[in-house]
């Protein structure tokens, strides 16, 4: 039992990394694959195409891999082969294959021998192959060409390392013979990843291109520079075969015709060759596969339960049902209308911690923006003077007017309150623009129907901009209104008695807000905190530094931290101003500063507190916490206009109280209109717009959206949404697929186990000391045998050739006479019998035996 599941396992791998290639989800999930690795032309790419039986790779001088291919065999009848970039077009000539993998390698690096990590995905079907999933590595380069970086070789070092230190990764250590094996990079970066040889296979190629006179036998045999699963030896195809069109499958007879007529190979036959590097290494994937079915197993569930939910709702996707569309669309407008809501009204769940956005932001513009453009706009203390003046005196025309002229202030206040309406107006185009923001972030979830999201988005946003009109209209309305009629009889404004009592004091300033009449005995009501930097503190004396300030209704305070256990500083608020500094070329930040009016020091020696932001979000929020206090923006007139204000604005004592009577009289009752705006014009666009609009989408998008087109048109996927739904549904069948083919199998079935540890220390310590290569030569058995004495011993007994994953050779017999010399007519049979060699460091001729003992029996 299990067999035919184990079989099963590698092209169901193969149909989950097209699973999740195809979403872009390849990193979720580390599929067992084989990674083959190796210097440039040390016939990685022959190996392949030999596997596959056809001519496919491309072919050429240098780096000729530039891309890692992922290429995946099926045993298949047909025979033809598929790329995840192509999909639905099957190559069934494989000279095309070639052209596809060199101009889609040319699409992503360039014609000029650049290279990427991006894997081309090419499946092979045909009934000459063994389930793999291989991935072919660019060649281990040392010295760039072309327009190739000048750290290729590490960049194509990074690219291999990618692969081959995941855990689910085999290492296929591709090195040819005529080479030093001792200095092979490709088994350098196995035994980085691979310390203990679990995942690593040696591949030894070009054993026919060897100097005449020595052999690979010892390596071949895992006695010789040993690996803990041993070596495989193949002979590809020379330059002039494939020039000449040498068939693969002549190419394989070839091969084994060379393995079994070779002397040094002639005993291990069976155990070399491509079709024995097939078997070998689709057995140890699936043995790879078997032994990480656990932590596999969990990866597929875990990424089985991400999925369902989306699943579940593609399950249900009936395209022949005609109320298909119907419901969908019912839930598409009621699911929008949910998060509308949501986002103005405010949420737990899909909450924004990057900015303000929706109801809150909202919130800010009606009790943050709104006031301070109302302060800002109105506070321009000599401006408003010398109008006061200039009415007096008009009213009273050519006459000097004994009494203060009642119709001053009403002119004074009816200017000053036509002059709400750009502040007004403004607040109505800001909410506007959030609005439309929070319709189009709402809309999102609509674009896997195209014309849904564009037909629901047009419709909302023009009706919010019918609204936006008739919210200007209510607003001005408003304003007008209160132009129309003076209340004087108020019971908060001060009256004539109260406003010249007033003037024969020194003017204090007011409050607005919350900071009104009706403020509470304590003063310490806090109004702000937060950080900011004082930024114009010298070097000298410590230079610029964040505080922690807390903003009262009577004071600036600041600490040394949030904790506010260690004061630094206390500002009083009374007689101060703040004003906008200009951004520093070298800085980032956002600077205003605060300012005595009686031109006194602010902090210590310094006339100015110049306080820096973040953002100028966040100054802006500062200063209308300061307008909450009392700090009122600061607009002094330009010098000259101060000059022409003296010339004109000379006032009699008289005329002096007249104005601060006025003054009083407008400051009063501006103070009950500033309230009662600011109270009234967002109440206005809250019912005017931002309710409506929610209505709106409750009751009349529905309709609306029926009447504007057709629902087949409005319900048409998206040819996006469509292959995603596929590809998720492939996934998921997939997933389910998987884990019941790894539930089926018992994981307790007998596999092979792991051959035992070798010494591989020459990997780590081959720069210092190398030992002998595959190329060292090896010297005739016949002038070894002619150095040993003959007295005394039996004949030598057989020894038994190390099957193919031996990690040590046998402990050597004592050895017997030798037999007569062969004679010269069979001089080119088989050679005598040679002792095996100790497990110690091989030496390069087996030890003497040693004397034998009289008395002793041989």
């Amino acid at each position: 039992m299990g067999n035919r599941e184990m079989e099963e396992l590698i092209p169901l791998v193969n149909r989950l990394q097209d699973a999740f290639s195809a979403l872009g989800q390849s990193c979720l999930l580390e599929l067992p694959q084989i990674a083959v690795v190796g210097g440039q032309s040390a016939g990685k790419s022959s190996v392949l195409e030999n596997f596959v039986g056809r001519d496919f790779l491309p072919r050429g001088s240098g780096i000729v891999t530039r891309r890692p291919l992922v290429l995946q065999l099926v045993t298949s009848k047909a025979e033809y082969a598929e790329f995840l970039h192509c999909k639905g077009k099957k190559f069934t000539d494989f000279d095309e294959v070639r052209h596809e993998i060199e101009a889609e390698t040319d699409r992503v690096t360039g014609m000029n021998k650049g290279i990427s990590s991006m894997p081309i995905n090419l499946r092979v079907y045909s009934p000459h192959v063994l389930n793999l999933t291989l991935i072919d590595l660019p060649g281990i380069t040392k010295v760039p060409v072309g327009d190739q970086p000048q750290d290729i070789e590490h960049q194509i070092r990074e690219m291999i390392m990618q692969f081959i230190t995941r855990e689910s990764c085999l290492v296929l250590a591709v090195t040819p013979a005529n080479t030093d094996l001792a200095n092979s990079d490709a088994l350098k970066l196995a035994k980085e990843v691979d310390p203990q040889g679990l995942r690593t296979i040696g591949v030894i190629t070009k054993l026919d291109l060897m100097d005449e006179g020595t052999d690979a036998r010892d390596v071949l045999e895992n006695k010789l520079l040993p690996l803990r699963r041993g070596y495989v030896g193949v002979v590809n195809r020379s330059q002039k075969d494939i020039d000449g069109k040498k068939d693969i499958k002549a190419a394989i007879v070839a091969e084994r015709k060379f393995f079994l007529s070779h002397p040094a190979y002639r005993h291990m036959a069976d155990r070399m060759g491509t079709p024995r590097l097939q078997k070998v290494l689709n057995q140890q994937l699936t043995n790879h596969i078997r032994d990480t079915l656990p932590n596999f197993r969990n990866k597929l569930q875990g990424q089985l339960l991400s999925i369902e939910h989306e699943v579940e709702a593609y399950k249900n996707f009936k395209p022949e049902d005609p109320t298909r569309k119907t419901k969908a669309l019912l839930q598409m407008v009621q699911q929008f209308a949910v998060d509308f809501e949501k986002r103005i009204e405010g949420s737990g769940d899909q909450v924004d911690t990057l900015e303000l956005s929706g109801g809150a932001k909202i919130n800010r513009i009606f009790h943050e923006r709104f006031p301070f453009e109302i302060v800002k706009m109105e506070f321009n203390e000599k401006e408003l003077r010398r109008e006061i003046s200039y009415a007096i005196k008009n009213i009273h025309g050519i006459r000097t007017g004994l009494f203060t002229p009642d119709m001053a202030f009403e002119a004074i206040v009816k200017k000053q309150i036509v002059k709400l309406k750009g502040p007004s107006l403004k607040s109505v185009d800001l909410v506007m623009q959030e609005l439309i923001s929070t319709v189009k972030k709402c809309t999102k979830k609509l674009a896997n129907f195209p014309r849904l999201c564009e037909e629901t988005e047009r419709i909302v946003a023009n009706h919010i901009r019918d609204r936006e009109g008739k919210t200007k209209d209510q607003v001005l309305l408003l304003i007008d209104i209160q132009v129309s009629y003076i209340n004087t009889n108020h019971e908060d404004f001060i009256g004539f008695a109260n406003a010249q009592q007033r003037s024969s004091q020194v003017h204090k300033k007011t409050t607005i807000g919350n900071q009104g009449t009706n403020l509470p005995p304590s003063r310490q009501i806090v109004i702000r905190k937060g950080w900011l930097t004082i930024s114009n503190i010298g070097i000298m004396k410590g230079g610029s530094k964040g505080y922690w300030f807390v903003l009262t209704a009577e004071s600036l305070s600041w600490y040394k931290d949030d904790e506010e256990k260690e004061k630094k500083y206390m500002l009083p608020l009374d007689n101060l101003k703040v004003r906008d500094v200009e951004k520093s070329f070298m800085s980032s930040k956002h600077i205003f500063a605060l300012f005595n009016t009686e031109q006194r020091n602010v902090y210590k020696d310094y006339r100015f507190l110049e306080l820096a932001c973040d953002s100028q979000e966040d100054v802006d929020s500062w200063k209308a916490s300061l307008l909450r206090a009392g700090v009122y923006p600061d607009k002094s007139l330009t010098e000259s206009d101060e000059n022409g204000q003296a010339e004109n604005f000379s006032m009699d004592p008289q005329l002096e109280r007249q104005v601060e009577t006025i003054r009083n009289l407008v400051d009063s009752y501006m103070s009950i209109i500033n309230k009662c705006i600011r109270d009234l014009i967002p109440k206005t666009i809250m019912h005017l717009m931002i309710n409506n609009v929610k209505d709106f989408i409750n009751s009349e998008l529905l309709a609306q959206l029926y009447s504007s087109e057709d629902q087949n048109t409005l319900m048409e996927e998206s040819a996006e949404q469509a292959q995603r739904r596929d590809e998720m549904l492939r996934m998921y069948q997939a997933l389910k697929e998987a884990l019941m083919i790894i539930g089926d199998i018992n994981t307790a079935t007998v596999s092979t186990p792991a051959p035992p540890p070798v010494d591989d220390s020459w990997i780590q310590h081959s720069r210092r000391s190398p030992p002998p290569s595959p190329t060292t030569q090896r010297k005739p058995a016949l002038s070894v045998s002619l150095t040993r004495p003959a007295s005394g011993r039996g004949p030598a007994p057989a020894i038994p050739s190390p099957g193919p994953h031996s990690g040590a050779p046998p402990v050597p017999f004592r050895p017997g006479p030798l037999p007569p010399f062969p004679n010269s007519s069979d001089s080119f049979g088989a050679p005598p019998q040679v002792p095996s060699r100790p497990t110690r460091a091989p030496p390069s001729v087996p030890r003497r035996p040693p004397p034998a003992v009289p008395g002793r029996p041989s």
